[in-house]
């Protein structure tokens, strides 16, 4: 058990929410337990109950109430693993970096996961007093993550993504013939429930609003391979947005189309086809535009190239 702590913050923690900071502080406790003691007022700001979506402010004054932590755990990184994650940074600076995430490993631990990549890289960079996460991506796909090495970086890419100016592209190949051309798919998404622990989403009148820009790219006799660029960033919102338009994700077992899935693993597909490609922003220090980009992993590659062409059509150039 811990005890009373006062902490004031500093500039360069100033503008997170209340709730985000002491998930921050107490990292392992259940994210249920933080909420408790939030709505039960033994958090105070400045001598005041807050609510969890209270932005803190430089100067202010927290409260930060015992709480029982968790036994203290290391991820067990082996040497291989640092190696591997740190082998899969494709840019990095002072303000941030980002890695190449592989399909089927989880971003951060929790739901009997002891450690996602997050913790893993903090692991194998245990000089960084501060890593972390700027999105998710969902465990079965992989592609562009971003991580911040400063608050001041993770606040200024936080607030680009809610002002949708962050641009996030993706590839996708989806079962039939998208006969769609480029499209806008907008249709809200909600959280219906949770099914074995895991959200489910559903597209939903009364739901968040979300705009899913389509464009082919290539058609094959049993599928189209489409890029897809994000206008808002819900969950699952590809894959959702894709099975509505009538052509769902190759390899997606929630939203996805049994027995093209069936057909898919019979030919060699053993993953959800759904890759971040590219991630362009504002650099949150110099202001300059960037883009981060990150090619189809090798198993998407040659499953593409098992696939065939309708008559008449021929394979492009091999890819790089």
């Amino acid at each position: 058990m811990t005890k009373v702590r006062y902490h004031e913050v500093s500039a360069d923690e100033a503008g997170q929410r209340v709730d985000n900071f002491l998930l921050g502080q107490f990292k392992g406790v259940p994210r249920s337990h933080v909420y408790r003691v939030l709505r039960k007022g033994q958090v105070r700001v400045n001598k005041g109950r807050v609510k969890p979506d209270y932005r803190l402010q430089s100067g202010d004054q927290v409260r930060i109430p015992p709480i029982k932590m968790p036994a203290a755990t290391v991820p067990q990184t082996s040497k291989n693993t640092g190696r591997k994650i740190l082998e899969a940074i494709i840019f990095e600076d002072d303000a941030l970096l980002a890695v190449d995430k592989p399909a089927g490993q989880a971003v951060h631990g929790g739901s009997g996961i002891s450690a996602g990549l997050i913790e893993n890289l903090r692991a194998a960079r245990p000089g960084h007093a501060y890593l972390e996460l700027v999105h998710r991506l969902d465990r079965s796909t992989s592609g562009c993550l971003l991580v911040a090495k400063k608050r001041s970086s993770l606040r200024a890419l936080h607030r680009q993504m809610r002002d949708n100016e962050v641009e996030k592209r993706y590839l996708a190949l989806v079962k039939g013939r998208w006969e769609l051309g480029s499209r806008m798919i907008d249709a809200p998404l909600q959280v219906r429930h949770r099914s074995g622990g895991e959200r489910v989403v559903k597209v939903d009148p009364g739901g968040k609003e979300a705009r899913t820009l389509f464009r082919p790219v290539e058609f094959y006799t049993e599928a189209t391979s489409l890029e897809a660029t994000l206008e808002t960033g819900r969950t699952h919102q590809i894959r959702v947005h894709a099975a509505f338009a009538g052509h769902p994700v190759a390899g997606d077992s929630r939203y996805g189309d049994d027995a093209f899935n069936r057909w898919c693993q019979q030919r060699g597909l053993q993953r959800m086809f759904l890759h971040a490609s590219a991630l362009g922003f504002t650099h949150p220090v110099s202001g300059d535009p960037v883009l981060i980009s990150a090619p189809l992993p090798p198993e998407l590659a040659r499953f593409l190239d098992s696939l065939s062409l309708p008559r008449g059509r021929h394979r492009r150039g091999k890819r790089a």
